[in-house]
């Protein structure tokens, strides 16, 4: 016999209690999550459908149209606009790693990583500039986006 869980009491049940589709963002595997893109592409696959990327997920454009006030904390953004937001200020994610981005400019290169509590970034001494040692700095998600941005683009 199985009983519906009401709607009232969704908010307060435990992820075992309700249906898969209520916690998917929770897997571990996207691939498994419908509404991942990896999912929808290889559903098209299997379809037969042909399925751009591109029209599959929102644009760095899109995402940055959706970002809030540059006065607001890191932690509103959501983490594609803040990829996005990387992404028109210089930065190139990693491949190996998708937390990891770098930047090279005429006057230093950096690796900038997303961590759990913080945002950190290394200006590496092997690029261009006058570095002894590798410097680093640490930026709380509190902090505006405006505020970091000025940041790093400062440089060392």
């Amino acid at each position: 016999m199985s009983m519906a869980v009401p709607s009232s009491l969704r908010a307060l049940a435990p992820p075992a209690l309700l249906p898969s589709h209520h916690y998917y963002p929770l897997r571990k595997n996207l691939s498994t999550c419908p509404s991942s893109p990896r999912a929808v592409r290889g559903l098209a696959r299997r379809r037969g459908v042909a399925l751009a990327a591109s029209a599959a997920l929102p644009s760095d454009a899109e995402w940055l149209e959706r970002l809030p006030e540059k006065k607001k904390p890191l932690y509103t953004h959501s983490l594609p606009g803040i990829e996005a937001w990387l992404r028109s200020i210089g930065f190139a994610q990693s491949r190996e790693d998708r937390a990891v981005w770098v930047a090279e400019t005429p006057l230093w290169h950096a690796r900038l990583s997303l961590d759990v509590t913080d945002l950190h970034i290394r200006y590496l001494k092997s690029g261009p500039g006058n570095l002894e040692k590798d410097m680093e700095r640490r930026f709380s998600y509190a902090l505006s986006r405006e505020d970091i941005e000025n940041a790093i683009l400062g440089g060392p």
